[in-house]
């Protein structure tokens, strides 16, 4: 068996990947470009229509390490099943942080002054004048506080917040002040203006954000979700949205994408981006350095970064 590793970007076009491997391109082609059994490291398409990803996965027999390019592993997950014990699954933390910041920064700024309305007033040839919300003064919570959340903090810094309160599943205490745990978040919804969504969808954040959750919202917040469609139950954002109490700001949905029928894109006060946080021109020479990085670790059997789990045998939790 020759042992393979697949990228989604040309080898020619990754400047210091180890010499050695046999690298195959695969972005999700219908074809694959060897015997998926013969693949050893294997970095998931970006990008790509659900489930394009996860087709090789069954065939990857000798695969030790699946790479992916996004933050996030929810579209990994499902496949997992189907490899044996003990393969490390990475994530890209360090590629999308930057950007996903920015885009948070510029939905809470564009919704609070009503950037969405002045575009259409121009498009009227319409002077809309008048006083808007500020960021300045406001309290802002952080809902997931890892690496995407803290980026989002340190872009709020020079805005002259009342306050940033942070949580995360567990609480611990960073240099800049407590991250509250997850339990705490009934609490402290109430006293915030806004409400950002950076956490990882999984089990125990899958319609984080039901009726309950945006009940407890003041009246007038903004809630921004960047994280995914699904951390978000959509039938009770659109009864709060269209009864006019809070506004949201959104880069992902659930559905995704967004119908084009669909009651969201015509919700008073919604801002609806297409899920534009990660994919800048910031991306590929953070993804190539990544790749590099991890490719060489793997080649001199030195540890990998960003693990976020290893596969188990079946049955076991």
């Amino acid at each position: 068996m020759t042992a393979h590793i697949w990228l989604p970007i040309p080898p020619d076009d990754i400047e210091g990947l180890p010499e050695g491997p046999d690298y195959r391109y695969w972005n999700g082609g219908a074809d694959f470009p060897a015997d998926p059994a013969d693949c050893v490291f294997y970095v998931v398409p970006y990008m790509q229509p659900p489930g394009v990803g996860l087709r090789p996965l069954p065939q990857m027999r000798s695969v030790e390490v699946v790479q992916t390019l996004s933050a996030g592993i929810d579209h990994v997950e499902p496949g997992l099943r189907h490899l044996r014990p003990g393969v490390r699954l990475c994530n890209a933390r360090g590629v999308h942080e930057a950007s996903t910041a920015e885009l948070t920064l510029a939905l809470i700024l564009a919704s609070l002054r009503g950037v969405p309305d002045f575009v259409r007033a121009q498009d009227r040839g319409e002077w809309l004048g008048g006083f808007r919300p500020a960021l300045a003064d406001k309290t802002v919570l952080i809902v997931g506080y890892g690496s995407i959340g803290a980026a989002i903090e340190d872009r709020l810094a020079p805005f002259e917040l009342a306050r940033v309160v942070r949580v995360a599943r567990s609480g611990r205490t960073t240099e800049r002040g407590p991250v509250h745990p997850l339990a705490e978040l009934p609490a402290l919804l109430p006293h915030a203006d806004v409400v950002i969504l950076s956490t990882p969808l999984n089990d125990s954040t899958r319609h984080l954000a039901d009726d309950s959750f945006l009940a407890r919202m003041k009246d007038g917040a903004l809630l921004v979700n960047i994280a995914r469609g699904g951390v978000v139950d959509t039938k009770a954002l659109l009864a709060e949205l269209e009864s006019g109490r809070i506004t949201a700001a959104l880069d992902v949905t659930d559905p995704e994408p967004l119908p084009r029928e669909h009651p969201l894109w015509r919700a008073p006060g919604v801002l609806i981006s297409p899920h534009v946080g990660g994919p800048t021109s910031a991306f590929m020479p953070r993804a190539r350095r990544l790749l590099v990085e991890q490719l060489t670790r793997y080649v001199n059997r030195e540890p990998l970064t960003n693990v976020i789990l290893m596969t188990e045998p079946p049955g076991e939790h």
